[in-house]
């Protein structure tokens, strides 16, 4: 399936009108000296002929990347076979490290200067934005050609406030729930449009014996960033509600959030027995064995899915939106950059592999054996039919972000880590929607300024 590359990046745009804090007025200059510049440019460029002579004349240059995503190596080692046919001379390993262990690991690797991979996967926003303050990543805006053709939207989430830009945006995703079209079928379900049709589904299939959702409370963060983040932007407002948030016009305990937080809070009776002690994994499994019927979380679970066997036809839908009429909020999230680790031996072949990330080739390619992430570059791309739809559904959506990734989780007690917290306890019935929302805002109160 056929698909012309600039609507996503129209939509993108209009999203980016709606945006008091953008970083497409930022300045394009640092507060370096002109001729710090020239000795940085002039030290790099030597560095990086001197490693393109090396690579010429001798054995193949390995570079390393790495990501939290340990599921990925067979897609990625895919993706990278394409770059190292193309370049004889450098070889590629992608060796990720888990998810929950990602950024303790690369954090004392940086620290001690061992064992750093050349090129590091970045969440944006914040976390990134915190491994680039401690001096460990390289300046890209010279370096890496494409970066400009970008959004400013898109660079944003990987760039500082004066425009330096420290990673190569590759990866967005987008929310939705999952449902197991056979049991849909058995008892004449239809993909619902609003909350209303979405809870009356639940019910019928609680009512005939069925697990409803596969969900757990194990793991705060699959409350929040697939829960809170998915169909709570319905509720909260979207956008303009994360705008008015991060310029401390509005609070978490204002009515639309607390609202977002009274939906997570309908869905537990629907939630397996034992819920409390199911983790995200746990959760995948249930409903890829088809004992739940839904399954509510991101588009990078088409190939997790695909990749497990299912026994059913799986079908999807965006987040129903809470009155017939309202116009979808949609979170489609940068998700995922590539960075270079200042210090690397290898910049010469790392700049060639981020060059590379910026063109169509590498687009088709991630989202060949990547389903459901979405490449940043114009292109006309065939995609999976699942992650057509997904994309299909930002047509006519207002485009948001994460709720608290931006600027909410600079410091500690981060929005994340709050939310996280808030949304487990909630759904283990230790506090009221009210209380979740309380219990963000004082946290936050501690650190960050509201009106």
């Amino acid at each position: 399936m056929k698909s012309k590359w600039f609507l996503i990046v129209a939509v993108v745009l209009a999203v980016m009108l709606g945006l008091t804090v953008s970083m497409a007025g930022c300045k394009a200059t640092t507060t370096e000296t002109t001729a710090a510049k020239t000795t940085a440019a002039e030290t790099t460029a030597a560095k990086t002929t001197a490693a393109a002579e090396t690579t010429t004349a001798g054995e193949p240059v390995t570079i390393t990347v790495t990501s939290w995503r340990t599921e990925d190596i067979d897609a990625w080692n895919a993706i990278n076979a394409v770059f190292m046919k193309a370049h004889p001379n450098i070889k590629v390993e992608f060796k990720p490290i888990k998810n929950t262990e990602y950024y303790a690991q690369i954090g004392t690797a940086l620290e001690t200067g061992t064992g750093v991979a050349d090129v590091l996967g970045l969440h944006s926003f914040g976390t990134g934005k915190n491994i680039y303050n401690g001096g460990h990543l390289a300046k890209l805006n010279d370096l890496v050609t494409g970066l400009t053709d970008l959004s400013a939207h898109s660079r944003a989430a990987w760039a500082t406030e004066d425009g330096i830009s420290y990673a190569v945006p590759i990866g967005a995703v987008v929310h939705g729930i999952y449902y197991n079209k056979d049991i849909f079928d058995k008892y004449n379900l239809k993909e619902p449009k609003t909350w209303s049709e979405f809870i009356k589904i639940c019910d019928t299939l609680k009512e005939n014996g069925e697990t409803v959702i596969a969900q757990g409370s194990k793991e705060g963060w699959t409350l929040y960033e697939t829960g809170y983040n998915d169909y709570g932007c319905n509720f909260y407002g979207g956008e303009k509600s994360r705008q008015k948030l991060m310029a401390g016009e509005m609070k978490f305990t204002d009515e639309p959030f607390v609202k977002a937080f009274e939906a997570v809070d309908s869905l537990t009776k629907y939630y397996p027995k034992g819920y409390q002690a199911i983790d995200y994994v746990s959760s995948q499994q249930m409903f890829t064995t088809g004992k739940a019927a839904i399954f509510i979380g991101g588009s990078w679970e088409i190939g997790t899915f695909k990749n497990m066997g299912l026994d059913f036809k799986l079908g999807w839908f965006a987040p129903p939106v809470e009155n017939e009429g309202d116009k979808l909020q949609y979170c489609w999230n940068s998700d995922i950059a590539f960075a270079m680790y200042k210090d690397t031996p290898h910049s010469a072949e790392v700049i060639e592999y981020l060059k590379w990330l910026l063109t169509p080739e590498f687009g088709q390619k991630l989202m060949e054996n990547l389903p459901g992430f979405y490449s940043y570059v114009k292109g006309d791309y065939t995609l999976e039919p699942l992650a057509q739809k997904m994309l299909e559904a930002s047509y006519n959506a207002d485009l948001t972000e994460r709720l608290t990734y931006e600027k909410l989780s600079d410091k500690e007690p981060s929005g994340n880590s709050l939310m996280y917290e808030a949304l487990s306890k909630l759904a283990n019935k230790e506090f009221t929607p009210l209380e979740a929302a309380q219990h963000v805002q004082s946290g936050l109160e501690t650190w960050y300024k509201f009106k």
